[in-house]
Formats: structure tokens, C-alpha cells, sequence
């Protein structure tokens, strides 16, 4: 199962960026990885609510084959081990690729929100983007751990 993050924006913090690095080094001993970083959307702040942006059409059309998990402070809150058998179970259902979608900093429409498989929240508390996906990437990384019975979730 190919794994693939896709997000607005860079990320800013050169120690976050190296934790980044660091949890896409780990993750690729499990599954295929592709992190892919989307310039920011600056018509957002204007966007009619219910419409779908013309970046949010075209990263649709990009993910349309895949199972696609918005992450959204909405979504539903899962334990690492509730995380890890929901990536085991997408695995065993032959799903071939799972797509993170993180958005920018007014995130995303509820037309987008509606097109996801998944709304996840990785906390009800607010994390900036960089932070969330640093976050993202240990927990997939520690998803992969769990379901191999490594030591590291200990």
C-alpha cells in the first residue's frame, strides 16, 4: 500500500522539517511514501463556502483512486493502536494507496470535507500546520511499529 501526504505549504521550521525528513526515512523500511507540497491557495479566504476551489478540483483529481483522509479538527480522534488496525484492515481490503490531505491555513471547504473517505483529527487542541504534519508522519511511522510488533510504541 502506497502511502502519500499531500499539503499546502512548506514547512517553515528547519528542526520540524529534519523530524519530517527523518520520519519519511523510517516510514519508507515499511511502504511506498510520497509527500508532495502544494503552494498555498490564496483565494481561500474568499472562497463561496459549499463550492469547491479550483486547487481543491484539481487535488481531487489527483487522489479520485485513492482513499482519501482529510485531516480536519472536526474528524474523528483515534488512538494509536485504533490508527494502527484501521491502516492494517485499508491494507488487507487491497486498497492501494492512501492519501493524508492537510490544507492551509483556512484548510479546507465543506465541499472538500464532504469528498473524504476519512475526517481525522489528529487532537482536539490547535496545531499549526508544521506541528501536524510532523505529527502525521510519527503516527504512520508508529502505526507501521505497532502492526510489526516493534518496541518503539512502548
Amino acid at each position: 500500500m502506497r502511502i502519500r501526504l499531500i499539503w499546502k505549504g512548506r514547512t517553515k521550521d528547519e528542526h520540524l522539517r529534519a523530524l519530517q525528513a527523518d520520519y519519511q526515512a523510517r516510514i519508507a523500511h515499511f511502504s511506498k511514501l510520497e509527500v508532495e507540497q502544494l503552494t498555498a491557495d490564496r483565494s481561500s479566504r474568499t472562497r463561496k463556502e459549499g463550492v469547491l476551489s479550483t486547487s481543491e478540483k484539481r487535488l481531487l483529481e489527483k487522489v479520485a483512486c485513492s482513499r482519501k483522509v482529510v485531516l480536519d479538527e472536526r474528524g474523528e480522534e483515534w488512538t494509536s493502536a485504533e490508527f494502527a488496525r484501521w491502516m492494517s484492515a485499508c491494507a488487507v481490503k487491497g486498497i492501494r494507496e492512501l492519501a493524508f490531505l492537510i490544507g492551509g491555513p483556512e484548510g479546507f471547504s465543506e465541499a472538500f470535507r464532504e469528498e473524504a473517505d476519512v475526517l481525522l483529527a489528529l487532537s482536539r487542541m490547535t496545531l499549526t500546520r508544521d506541528w501536524a504534519r510532523t505529527l502525521l508522519l510519527e503516527q504512520i511511522y508508529r502505526s507501521f511499529t505497532i502492526q510489526h510488533g516493534y518496541p518503539y510504541p512502548r
